[in-house]
């Protein structure tokens, strides 16, 4: 058969870098010094393609936006999403992907990794130097964790997952990237690849707008259990209730009758 334009068998490697290096840019000179320390330790131009949005004018982008636009045409095997006041130490190219194939074998269907966050019980888990302090260490790796630090985050691009829409600014979309990998079945990671961070961070008034908009984004979402019909079935997700339950009876009874069914097909 001949076609105008020759199909492309999607089961084979399709090439394209390792590494998708993807940062909001406000200052020139930082944004340079990071790619040279990214570039000292490995991350060549073979095996990595650097992304920038230019906000040096002004919000032109804000990082919910800008993460959506870096995971549409990125072409890296992982989209490295991290500030421009980032500087890598000892730690190298080789490093992270040995990180990473030891998250691949331990849990296949990871989607986050980065470098600092919390876990499910509350305890932090942190390898980075900032001004807090230097050579930090808390925590045992790789950790498992349901929210991420913004400095340097890695997202598995294979794993679809990306930022809630309509949630703006420039804060808590590393922990909002986590609540959506939790929602696909996937999982984030706080792995032990040690770098410098310049900036410590800061609580302020941006900060809080922005926790409350993810608190209301997700509350909106969970506030009451999700009553879904489909062409088959009527589904009813989380919440709790007699209706619910009297549905899981059904669906069970519903599953117990499919499997006898089948079985006496069988004999």
């Amino acid at each position: 058969m001949s076609f105008p334009t020759q199909p492309v068998d999607a089961g084979s490697p399709i090439p394209g870098p390792v590494f998708s290096i993807c940062t909001l840019v406000t200052r020139h000179a930082d944004y340079t010094a990071m790619v040279e320390s990214f570039l000292s330790r490995g991350f060549t131009a073979e095996r990595t393609e650097f992304l920038y949005l230019d906000n040096t004018s002004g919000n032109n982008w804000y990082a919910f936006q800008g993460i959506r636009r870096f995971l549409n045409i990125a072409r890296g095997t992982y989209v490295i999403i991290c500030h421009q006041d980032i500087r890598l130490l000892t730690d190298d190219v080789t490093t992270l992907q040995e990180r990473l194939a030891s998250l691949d074998a331990l849990d296949p269907e990871w989607a986050l990794a980065g470098n600092a966050g919390a876990t499910e019980n509350g305890a932090l888990a942190i390898r980075i130097s900032d001004p807090h302090g230097e050579d930090q260490r808390q925590g045992s790796f790789p950790a498992r964790v349901v929210s991420l630090d913004e400095n340097f985050l890695i997202l598995r691009r294979d794993a679809l997952v990306s930022v809630s829409a309509g949630l703006r600014g420039f804060h808590l979309y590393g922990t909002d990237l986590c609540l959506q990998a939790r929602c696909a079945g996937r999982s984030a990671w706080v792995v032990d690849f040690h770098l410098r961070h310049l900036s410590a961070g800061r609580v302020d008034v941006a900060f809080l707008e922005a926790q409350q908009a993810l608190q209301a984004h997700y509350d909106q979402i969970l506030k009451k259990p999700w009553i879904i019909r489909t062409t088959c079935t009527q589904l009813i997700l989380g919440g709790f209730g007699l209706r619910r339950w009297l549905q899981r009876r059904r669906l069970a009874r519903r599953f117990r009758q499919a499997k006898y069914q089948a079985t006496d097909q069988e004999k």
